[in-house]
């Protein structure tokens, strides 16, 4: 009989199964979903984000189907020396066993790259000592869930009443010692020895009054104080910081929402620095009003909308004011840097810069060059591999003949970044495909082909799309642009500007042009405004 009960009273190990996300092979793009579970067959997807989206379903239907947390099992993890169970020994000391705390939890556990996950039957102290676990169910209380299982088992197997009145020691549904040594080995205990300590322990807990603390809240980094006041203020800015949070773990951005929430926390950081007289919260604020700003700046551009609500906003090819920023600097640099005079050398520079400049190299073919106004390509090449500032894996002859399937291998040296030199760039590979687009659809505009303009012609196109304002006006303020500095860039005679400047107006790049003697005003015209660079 003893024997029974024993058994009766032994705790089980908490569930554990792993759903992982494999590679099926290398330089494959399929993947492999795979379930610990012994029923679950391996499923193969056709791509990373189909086989997460896929692993991620299977977890849930387990979740869904499997049953609850119990709350009388031993942590899933504490075999594998977990942290929360042993502690870190110091020079003379043997590892200790620490205690489990909480109710027993059901916690989805993964890795920041999104490539395995764990379901674990914990307590609620181990899911939080992990920082990727999240919690989706917990067992009832132990004590009532004790209550219960004696209550079914009178009713259900009245035979067991005969066993001598010996049960596991009960514990408070609030902390509950799940790897105690008591609980751990099994160990009964008189029921007449253990109701007093019970009733003992629980008598002043019940007559003493629970005090409960105002919620203290986090934002940006900073405590809420809990006697911050007025008592609004302290909510606000505990109930910001859980929006920020709920918003960081959103899987899309919402700018219009993140708009909102920095439009609020510089509110209630200025009323936070008018209550404490802190000039740090004070700086806060005018940053948040920043943040929202540009948030919601971002936000109209991405929709269509103009800042103020005059109408459609210019959806621009480059998007960002960095892009811009980095666009000129590409012309700004082969301005100082063309080895070959000339306009159609300099055209040909720009967009072999563009190719090659993160890394010094890149690929070419023959209709990248044959697409641009040059009246002897191979000459052009010729010359710049003759310089030195471009080198090729082949003949000139070969390059002009490649196709896309078969392209040439290029380098430009003075572009090649070393430990001692960076390059002089400081854009990312991902913006470099994008200036090359940009400059590709500008120097190719459909009118500019049409009407067959020249090197020169769009060279001044590039210096106009980096060189007006958000509107299109033409120098900073719609002040016009020097035309020393266009003559420059574009290699050509200042005379021999105001022809330029009517070609591209008759190609409706230019409206409301004038060439005075010093500067060239105007505007874009709507149709090319989205290849605008806009000055900021």
């Amino acid at each position: 009989m003893g024997v029974e009960a024993h058994a009766t009273n032994e705790r089980a190990t908490g569930r554990r199964w792993t759903v992982r996300l494999d590679p099926v092979g290398r330089g494959r793009a399929d993947v492999r979903v795979s379930c610990s579970r012994p029923a679950c067959a391996a499923q193969v997807l056709p791509s990373a984000a189909a086989g997460r989206t896929a692993a991620i379903a299977h977890l849930k239907a387990h979740l869904r189907a499997g049953p609850a947390p119990r709350p009388s099992v031993h942590c899933a993890c504490r075999a594998e020396e977990c942290h929360t169970h042993i502690r870190p020994a110091g020079p003379r000391e043997r590892p200790v066993p620490w205690r489990c705390g909480g109710a027993v939890v059901l916690a989805v556990i993964t890795d920041r790259e999104g490539r395995w996950w764990q379901v674990m039957e914990c307590c609620s102290r181990c899911a939080a000592a992990h920082p990727t676990a999240k919690v989706v169910a917990t067992a009832p209380a132990a004590e009532a869930s004790a209550r219960s299982d004696g209550l079914r088992a009178d009713t259900a197997a009245p035979a067991v009443t005969a066993v001598p009145s010996v049960h596991a020691p009960t514990f408070s549904a609030i902390s509950p010692h799940f790897s105690h040594s008591a609980t751990a080995t099994g160990t009964a205990v008189p029921q007449q020895a253990s109701a007093p300590r019970s009733a003992a322990r629980s008598a002043p807990r019940s007559a003493r009054p629970t005090r409960k603390r105002p919620p203290r809240g986090r934002i940006a980094q900073r405590l809420v104080p809990h006697d911050l006041r007025p008592v609004a203020l302290r909510d606000e800015l505990t109930e910001l910081g859980e929006l920020f949070r709920a918003y960081q773990a959103r899987t899309e951005p919402d700018l219009a929402v993140l708009a909102d929430l920095h439009a609020r926390k510089a509110e209630a950081f200025h009323a936070w620095a008018e209550a404490t007289a802190d000039t740090g919260l004070r700086l806060d604020a005018e940053r948040a009003e920043q943040a929202a700003a540009t948030a919601r700046l971002q936000h109209l551009h991405r929709i269509g909308q103009a800042p103020d609500g005059e109408g459609p906003a210019v959806v621009r090819l480059l998007t960002a004011p960095a892009q811009w920023k980095h666009a000129r600097a590409v012309l700004a640099h082969v301005a100082e840097n063309a080895p070959v005079p000339g306009a159609e050398a300099r055209l040909l520079v720009v967009m072999v810069t563009l190719r090659t400049a993160q890394s010094g190299v890149g690929n070419l073919v023959g209709q990248d060059i044959k697409g641009l106004p040059l009246q002897d390509p191979q000459h052009l090449v010729e010359q710049l591999v003759e310089s030195g500032w471009l080198g090729i894996s082949g003949t000139v002859e070969e390059l002009i003949a490649s196709r896309p399937e078969n392209p040439t291998r290029i380098s430009v040296p003075s572009l090649t970044p070393d430990e001692d030199d960076p390059g002089p760039f400081t854009f990312g590979r991902k913006l470099r495909p994008k200036l090359s687009g940009w400059a590709q659809r500008v120097v190719g505009e459909k009118k500019l082909r049409k009407g067959k303009t020249g090197a020169d012609v769009r060279l001044l196109a590039l210096a106009l799309a980096t060189g007006s304002d958000g509107e299109g006006r033409l120098g900073a303020g719609g002040e016009g642009i020097g035309l020393d500095a266009l003559s420059s860039w574009c290699s050509v005679d200042p005379a021999d500007l105001p022809d330029l400047v009517d070609r591209l107006t008759a190609a409706d790049w230019l409206a409301e042009a004038d060439v005075t003697g010093t500067h060239l005003t105007g505007r874009l015209t709507e149709r090319v405004l989205p290849l605008g660079c806009p000055l900021t």
